[in-house]
């Protein structure tokens, strides 16, 4: 099992001073925080994706690729991947070229985002969301999949022999998390093509998302990727910790009062009780992870979120340490202890290479040579069959 921690890049107001950094500040601070993560043991560092104030993360896979010649070991992730509104194309090829700089250690969670202005600055009709997020990924999986794509559907323009390049590193693509929090057919596209499904487990009472999990996990075996108990589930959670519950409270209080995304007409104590929100001790947090194994069944990677809400990057990093010396040990004993047998391990490159190509090396690709108008001609790889010898594929965006 995976744990880590997930950012969405706000830049908020210290309650306590009264003091906002600036965007300078916080990316610096994003950037130690996901040094630390790996410092400490964490298997996980992700970071969203958002293109408004306050937050700073409008291209992720700039911040991954830096953080990447930082670190030798952690996966790289996103909390969020626009697919909505990001052409498909420019994810398959940045994404794929992070991949490669960061040397397989790279995966990505698609979903739709909570920020409805998005959809006009790029173009988009919210309206058409859902429909652009199943239509977008269906065609970002052939181009991860596919040396030469072919592509006809109603959001973006007709691609005719297309490449998108470089290839995925080992011709192995990114492990996908699809992320939603209430639309089944999100859940649906995941299980049909056998990718993980990340439920944030925010804002919302502990087990609120059981039912989409569970319907994910029916359809991944309808789909004839293994029992449900094999599909591949990630959850959130938000985490503040300290050595004594009660200066956990107290220091994490101000902190919550001044968030608005907080039901304020219940206490800290009861929205900590409530919902995934844990405040406490170690020992606290280790309880209420493992709550959430009892609730939705063995999964396979569980983030939290700790640098929200305008805690100063001192104390993050304080949190990040004792998550990875004292929560995640026992966790990583404790989940082991309890996993049934058969239960899908977490997704990592070396594994997804495993299980294409066993004990034979993996694909290395070469392109044939410039013709001489920058194009490579009919067949773009040197192991790649004629466009002549292919018989033509429908270019179908809607998942059937």
């Amino acid at each position: 099992m995976q744990f880590g921690i997930f950012s969405v890049s706000d830049i908020t107001k210290d309650p306590t001073t009264g003091h906002t950094v600036s965007e300078a500040e916080r990316i610096d601070a994003t950037v130690r925080i996901a040094v630390k993560a790996e410092e400490v043991g964490l298997d996980v560092f992700a970071i969203g994706e958002h293109h408004n104030p306050p937050f700073f993360s409008s291209s992720p896979t700039a911040v991954l690729a830096h953080v990447a010649a930082l670190t030798r070991r952690i996966i790289l992730s996103t909390s969020v991947t626009l697919i909505t509104t990001n052409d498909p194309v420019r994810i398959a090829e940045e994404y794929a070229l992070v991949q490669h700089l960061a040397k397989g250690r790279l995966d990505l969670t698609l979903g739709r985002g909570n920020t409805v202005p998005v959809y006009p600055w790029f173009g988009k009709d919210i309206r058409e969301g859902l429909a652009l997020a199943l239509e977008n990924y269906n065609l970002l999986h052939r181009l991860w999949r596919e040396d030469v794509v072919d592509w006809e559907g109603r959001f973006r323009t007709t691609l005719q022999g297309f490449t998108s390049t470089p290839r995925p590193l080992d011709d192995v693509p990114p492990f996908v998390w699809h992320g939603s929090i209430r639309t089944p057919e999100i859940a649906e596209q995941a299980a049909y093509y056998g990718n993980g499904f990340f439920a944030n487990n925010l804002f919302a009472q502990t087990g609120h998302f059981l039912p989409l999990v569970n319907f994910y996990r029916q359809r991944f075996a309808h789909y004839g990727h293994g029992a449900p108990e094999q599909a591949v589930v990630g959850l959130g959670g938000q985490a503040y910790i300290a050595r004594r519950s009660q200066d956990a409270l107290a220091q994490f209080r101000p902190y919550f009062a001044g968030a608005p995304v907080y039901d304020h007409s219940i206490s800290l104590e009861q929205w900590a009780e409530r919902s995934p929100l844990s405040v406490g001790s170690p020992q606290q947090v280790i309880d209420k992870t493992l709550e959430f194994r009892e609730i939705f069944g063995d999964y396979q990677r569980q983030l939290w979120i700790m640098d929200h809400s305008g805690l100063p990057v001192e104390a993050v990093l304080d949190q990040i340490e004792l998550l990875g010396s004292e929560v995640v040990p026992v966790l990583r004993k404790e989940m082991a202890a309890r996993r049934a047998p058969g239960a899908a391990d977490a997704p990592t490159h070396d594994g997804l290479v495993r299980a294409k190509y066993g004990d034979e090396a993996p694909r290395q690709v070469r392109p044939n040579a410039n013709r001489g108008d920058n194009v490579t001609g009919t067949s773009p790889y040197q192991d790649s069959p004629s466009r002549d010898s292919i018989a033509p594929t429908a270019g179908a965006g809607v998942l059937r």
